[in-house]
């Protein structure tokens, strides 16, 4: 169980982040979103403390458990690139990411969500079969 735990504290902190960002401030925890509007200098401060809390949130996990996570990446660069493209791509394309639409989307029970992360389920299944079939 304690193996699961770092998960589980992520996630609720995650949850709790979003329900704070909503109530607070009445805005959406999509990261893309707030990166954008910050990148176009619109809320700065409560878009800059929200992306600063997601940087200083691996050292928070190393505060709080001694280390920093087990982490093994097995593609190379070309495929990591190629892959964060597309996600950019289809962030922008489906309006909105994983956080928007799959955290805060899916609570609020928004169609719209439900039809994204739907879609990015299915499309992250397809790529995984494509790629190990092809031995990637």
């Amino acid at each position: 169980m304690n193996a699961y735990l770092p998960s589980l504290a992520g996630g609720m902190l995650i949850g709790a982040s979003a329900v704070m960002l909503l109530l607070l401030n009445g805005r959406i925890a999509g990261i893309s979103g707030i990166v954008g509007r910050l990148a176009q200098g619109v809320g700065l401060t409560t878009n800059l403390a929200f992306v600063l809390g997601l940087l200083l949130g691996p050292l928070t996990y190393l505060f709080a458990f001694g280390g920093w996570p087990a982490v093994q990446i097995t593609a190379g660069w070309p495929l990591i690139i190629v892959a964060g493209l597309l996600v950019g791509f289809g962030s922008r394309m489906g309006s909105g990411c994983t956080s928007g639409h799959g955290v805060v989307g899916l609570a609020r029970l928004s169609p719209r969500s439900m039809v994204a992360v739907a879609t990015f389920l299915t499309a992250g299944v397809v790529a995984v079969t494509i790629l190990r079939g092809l031995g990637l």
